[in-house]
Parts: structure tokens; sequence; C-alpha cells
């Protein structure tokens, strides 16, 4: 970061005092200097401002300190606000690293009153000195040239010019028509963040540690792929266009680097104006009889570039390669492993990352499994798809006019033919795509006209599979589906479980009734003995209220045997399951729910639930996450993406919470209901289990929208009596459901299982092959 932003603020700072909490010792030396050991991974300061934690007020600050190893490293500095929910995650702060000197100089946003702080020096142990830390209070007009700046300093980028500043103006007045100024502002603090998370050793972190292929990696891969010189012929092709010569040599490098060596690379170049182009791929092809060249007298564009190279393919397999991206070693080796352990599989794609100018990889995209509702939602397979020849000639080539989306559309109609377990996941990174200027890989707004062909593409993959609904532009590459209702809407019963607490169910009744557009449903409250006047004062009005049943079922708390009496009197076709301490904020809502609910294979149908504070508290559940089962992307702030946007699109998810879930009944009663065995925890995830047992798939989607006061009308789980009922469950979960439990579908084991952030998992799971399968229940 310059400098010169730092000497500009004048500002008087704010100075703080450290107070070490856990894994710090503190060593007095006899000059009374004094150094701190962490002794574990997870050191901690209480932050202790001068004037008190309030004086931190909401706002945009300059973080400064200095943190100097004197043995061992410093390695991901962060802050933890506690906005009243307790650290987490979610709302973590990454400072960027100490530099020769020590000194951590970062920006920070407090987004809301805090109630306190914490100061996380390093993820290892090291023995350091601490210096004073201050922060101090800017402008949002500064914070804003700061942010760009700031992530592109941590990547070793441009210095604060002029020229650099107009251009990233520009981009970001882009991104402000495109997703409005608050939302822009977002994701700018978002990369911001991430860069300082890359920047202090994240990802780089992560590669040091558990990159297969680093040091004597790389020399046991080629071992390895030596035994399998018979295997499949995996034809690559590459569409070439005006590339940068230093790129494309290192694009081709990569492949003539393959451990597995049983390849071709198919380069059709679309008549690229500059000369050197063709003699590069000329002189390469007179290298090496695996490459194949033909150069088109006419530019067509990318999908019938990539379409001439596809005519040179003489190989069982496809690979697709961009012509400034870069293979990983041990990818074609990897594919061949895969298709060995599972031969059925016609389609396979693997994680990928993102590689600068200098070689610096970033930004890893660690993907689910098969997801058919995340893919009408993005392309999230894009890099590396490996596809059977044979499938092509199935389906067809890249069809001309869905440039910039070409691959979505080509994928969309291969997966319409094949069965979910043809489909395989390679969960590790084997693709590293080129972030430049102009490049998709620095996000879809850099070539605007690829949303609107991924948009088309997505539409008429509705058409083909029978599924009626509109499609729309979300943000640059993201799509929704505004699905329709059947010509008579089905009936939907809401029902309600609820136990006093009169001012919750009151909201909660009122805002279904006020708030629904839906045509057609009732409501359904079941009264788990209410003894507080108030509470019966309102059911005794809610019977007499048009659209409102009130039924009695006094029983000691067991919401699966609640929930499971409601259903029996519901009328409705379909069920929304709704906790009385939610409140209804977008009026298609049910219509969202219920729409998706219809569709011939779905199962469980879960929403977006935000704390009263427009913090997400569900935003789909991961199982395995924090032992049984956790929801994913909780605290972080209403309209931000999440990891990779999917907090801003609709996908398959192995489960939802049932504060707000709607299912078909036929389905809920396929299934048995919710398991009485599990009063309390986790019947939501079992019953979710379940229907994806029976072969349905269960969807979250952010475009129905509550407020939710988690278990407000339950209490804590503070006694010794609840805490007991509580492990018990957990044991049943993980007896039941041990295995499935380990490797989520819908997540992926590099991502930690730790906190809900998507963060990286120290260390990653086992990275096994992944295809579709059908969780299995002890």
């Amino acid at each position: 970061m310059s400098l010169r932003v730092w000497r500009s603020s004048w500002v008087a700072p704010l100075g703080v005092r450290l107070t070490p909490l856990v894994q710090l010792v503190a060593h007095v030396g006899p000059s009374g200097e004094v150094e701190y050991e962490a002794e574990g991974d997870d050191p901690q300061f209480r932050v202790d401002p001068e004037l008190g934690i309030h004086a931190l007020v909401p706002g945009w600050y300059l973080v400064d300190i200095v943190v100097k190893a004197v043995d061992g490293d410093i390695q991901r500095p962060c802050l933890y606000p506690d906005y009243g929910g307790g650290c987490s995650e979610a709302t973590r702060i990454p400072l960027p690293p100490p530099g020769p000197d020590g000194r951590i100089r970062g920006m920070v946003v407090i987004s809301r009153p805090l109630r306190a702080l914490r100061f996380d020096p390093s993820i290892r142990p090291a023995r350091f000195k601490a210096g004073a830390m201050a922060f101090r209070r800017i402008t949002r007009a500064r914070a804003l040239w700061i942010l760009p700046q700031g992530a592109e300093a941590s990547r070793g980028g441009e210095p604060p010019t002029v020229a650099g500043f107009a251009r990233r103006l520009r981009m970001f007045l882009g991104e402000v028509r495109g997703q409005g100024l608050s939302a822009a502002v977002d994701d700018l603090v978002h990369r911001y963040y991430g860069a300082s998370r890359h920047a202090s050793g994240g990802y780089p972190l992560w590669l040091d540690h558990f990159d297969p292929l680093k040091g004597a990696g790389l020399e046991r891969a080629r071992v390895q792929a030596g035994q399998y010189a018979n295997g499949p012929l995996i034809s690559v092709v590459l569409p070439v266009y005006d590339t940068p010569l230093p790129f494309l040599r290192r694009c081709i490098d990569s492949v003539r680097e393959q451990t597995y060596q049983n390849w071709e690379l198919c380069i059709a170049d679309d008549a690229s104006p500059d000369p050197r182009i063709e003699e590069c791929l000329r002189a390469y092809a007179h290298e090496d009889v695996r490459i194949k060249v033909v150069v088109r007298e006419q530019n067509g564009h990318i999908s019938l570039a990539t379409n001439s190279a596809l005519a040179m393919v003489t190989g069982s397999h496809v690979a697709f390669l961009d012509h400034d991206d870069e293979l990983s070693p041990d990818a074609l080796h990897q594919v061949v492993l895969a298709l060995a352990e599972h031969p059925q599989a016609r389609l396979l794609y693997s994680d990928e990352d993102k590689i600068d100018a200098m070689g610096h990889r970033f930004q890893p995209h660690f993907k689910p499994g098969w997801n058919p509702e995340l893919l009408r939602s993005q392309n999230y397979i894009c890099h590396l798809m490996v596809v059977e020849t044979n499938l092509l000639a199935q389906v067809g080539v890249l069809r001309t006019g869905f440039e910039g989306s070409q691959d979505h559309d080509l994928v969309l109609r291969c997966t319409e033919v094949l069965a979910p377990e043809q489909i395989c996941h390679i969960p590790r990174v084997l693709y590293h795509w080129r972030a430049i200027e102009g490049s998709t890989a620095l996000g879809g707004e850099q070539k605007s006209y690829a949303s609107e062909a991924g948009r088309r593409a997505v539409s008429e993959h509705l058409q083909r599979i029978r599924r009626a609904g509109e499609v729309e532009i979300v943000s640059p590459g993201c799509y929704r589906t505004r699905l329709a209702l059947p010509a008579s809407a089905p009936k939907v019963s809401v029902i309600i479980p609820t136990r006093d607490r009169a001012d919750l169910l009151s909201i909660c009744v009122r805002s279904v009734l006020e708030k629904t557009e839906y045509p057609d449903f009732d409501i359904v409250v079941v009264d788990n003995g209410s003894l507080d006047p108030d509470a019966r004062l309102l059911l005794k009005e809610l019977r007499k209220t048009p659209r409102v049943q009130v039924l009695d079922y006094p029983i000691p708390f067991n919401f699966s045997a609640i929930v499971n009496h409601g259903v029996r009197q519901a009328s409705g076709d379909v069920l929304c399951l709704l906790n009385n301490d939610t409140e209804v904020i977008n009026p298609s809502w049910l219509h969202e729910l219920a729409a998706r609910a219809m569709q011939r294979d779905a199962g469980a149908i879960g929403a977006m639930l935000y704390y009263p504070d427009d913090t997400i508290q569900h935003a789909g559940v991961v199982l395995g996450l924090g032992g049984v089962a956790g929801h994913i992307h909780t605290r972080m702030g209403r309209g931000a993406p999440g990891y990779m946007a999917r907090a801003w699109v609709a996908q398959n998810m192995s489960a939802v919470t049932a504060a707000c879930l709607v299912v078909r009944k036929s389905v809920f009663e396929e299934v048995g209901g919710f398991d009485e065995a599990l009063p309390v925890a986790f019947n939501d995830i079992d019953f979710c289990l379940r229907v994806l047992q029976a072969g349905y798939r269960n969807v979250w989607t952010p475009y129905a929208e509550l407020y939710h006061h988690e278990s407000a009308s339950r209490g804590n789980e503070d006694s010794p009596d609840k805490q007991a009922r509580f492990a018990a469950e957990v044991h049943a979960m993980k007896w039941r459901w041990g295995d499935a439990l380990h490797d989520d579908p819908a997540y992926n084991p590099n991502l930690t299982l730790d906190q809900g952030d998507y963060g990286l998992a120290f260390p990653p799971r086992s990275p096994k092959l992944r295809v579709a399968g059908i969780p299995t229940r002890h």
C-alpha cells in the first residue's frame, strides 16, 4: 500500500491496548522488553481501545501495528469483530502480512457497533514482539481510493498512478451501473480482503503445504504416469487468436510438460493478424508430431475456431484449453486415473485457480460435485472440462451465437443426455486460468456479451428439458430462473409449530397473511401447550382468522412429532414448514419455493434467512460442518456474493433448515416424515438426507427471503439435560449417516469444515473422485 495514503490522513489515531487471551505467553527481558510466544495455531489478543470499544464506531479505518518475528514466521494475521453474535469466520478481516520491519498496515471496515474485537497475529507457533496498535478513521471517499490500490499492491501490482486510478474508476463505475453502489462497494471490499488473505499466505501457504506436485511430488507423478503408457489418447483442443506470445508459449508448454504422454494437441489459429502467431505454432508442430495446427483463413470467433480444432481430434476424450491458460503438469494423468476408476464417466471436470501475468496462482475455485441447479445458475464446471469424443458426436460441437458462454451451452447440452453417475468431479486444481485485462477470469464484466449468451444458453436448456421458466441475469455470469407454477397453483399448507411467545407468532403469521402474493395457501398453527396469557389470547384470535387453523398438541417438546402432527392435518399438496420466529420479507417468497418444489425431481426446498441485523443466518447446510452439519455463509452481510457468488444463486444442497422448508406432501410421506427419535436437533438434516436417498434433489434459493430469530422461542442449549440430549442426537446422526457426513457433494474436500466461510482446509480431506451417489444410512 502506498505510504503517501497513510501520511495524508490527518485524523488523530485511536490507540488500543492488546491483552493476551489464549495460546500466548509473555516473556519479559532484562530491559523490560516483552516478547510473546504463540504456543499453538490460534493465538489471540483482545483489542482494548483506550476510550473503550464503542470508540471504534462503524466506519472505515486504517490499522497499523508492528508484529516483528523473533523466531518463526507471522502468517495470516487477522481481526475478528464481535457484533453481538460472537467472533465468526464469516466476519473475519484478513490483514496484509508484515513488511520487512514487521509493520502491518491495512484498511478495515467496521460495519456495525462492536461488542468486542480480537486480533489473531498468526496461525503458526512463533515468538514475536508486538508494538502499539492504532486505528485511524478515514472517509468513504478515501477508502474507495485505497480499496483497489491496496488489492493490487497486495499482489505486487501497479503503483498508484493517474492512469491506474482512471482505469480502476472506470471498472468501479461499471460495477455500480451493473449491481448498484452498495453491492459494488461490498464486492470491492471482498476483493480487497481476498487480496490481503492471498498476500498474507492464504492460498500460497496452502499450496506450500499441500500441493502434491511440490518438491519431489512432480517426479513421483511422472513415475506414476509412466505406468499408463498405453492409456487412452486425450485430445487437447486449443483455439488461438492473437495471443501474447509469452502466454501462448506457456500454454503450449504446459501440455508438452504433462506427466502423461499419450496426448495430442489440436490447435486452430483463428486468422490472427500477428504473423508471429502462425510462426510460433508451426515451430511447435515441427518439434512435436503430437501437435497439429490448422490456420483458419477467416476469423470466426471462438466457437468456429474450437470446432476447427475439434475436426482434427482422433482421441477418445477431448480436453478444452484456452489460449493463454495453463494445465497443471498432472492434469491429463489425473483424468486418465479417473477414467480407470470410473469407466462409465463421459464428462469430467476439475477444480481450478487463477494465474496472473507473473505466474502467481490465486483465487482457487474448489467446486461441488454434480450440481445441476448450480449449473443452471452459473457455469461452475468451466475448467478443466474433459468430454468423451462420442458424446460430442451425440450432442454436437460448439454452437455459434453463444460466444463467451459457448462452453456453458455445451456442458448443458452434454449433461442433458447423461446419467448423474456419468459425470465425474476431480477435486484437484488441474487448470490455471490466466487473469489479465480483458479476460473473464477478472470478472464477467470484462466480456459483457458473455452473460447474455449464457442467459440464452440456460433458457434454451430449460426448453429442452421441458421446464417452464424465465431466465434473468443476476450479475455477470450468474442467472436466476423464475420457474412457472402449474396452470392451477397447488395449495400450500404453511405449518407453524409454536409455544408461548405471542410477540414472535404474531409477527410471523401477520407477515405471511399480509405479504404473501401466492394465490392458494392456508396456515396450520400447531400449539405445543402455550401457557402465556398473551399467547393464548392470540391463538384464540387466530382460530377466527380466515385461512388459519390452530391445532392443540400439548406434548413434551418434540419438534419432529409436532411437525408430523401438523402435516397429518394439512390439506395442501405442498407443505411449508415455518418457524414461529420468522418474518416474510419479499412477497414472492412462497411462489419461488412452491414453483421449485413442484419440479418432478425436487425434494426439500430451502430459503435465504437473515438475522434481524441483515446478516445471513441460513444459505444452505453443509454436511460435516462443525461435526454433523452447519449453515454456510453465516453472518455475511445481506447482498454479499459469498464464495464464487454462491450466495447469489440457486443450487442443489444436501440439506436445508426446516426453519423454512417447502416440500411436496407426497415426498414428505414417502420418506416417512420427520424422525421423532430426533426431538430437537438435526431432524431436518436427517429428513433431507432421506429425501436424497429416495432419489430427489434438495435445493436452496436466495430468492425467498425471510428474517429468522434462531431458536428464539425454544432457548439455548444451556442446561445439563439439554446438552446431554444434544450430544445423543449428535451421536445418532454420526451413527446413521457417518460416511455421508465426511464428503458433502455440494461442498469440496479442500474447504474447511471448521467454519462456514468456504475457507481453505488445513489440511484438506481425502481428494477422492466424486460421482453422483445416494447417501446410505446405517
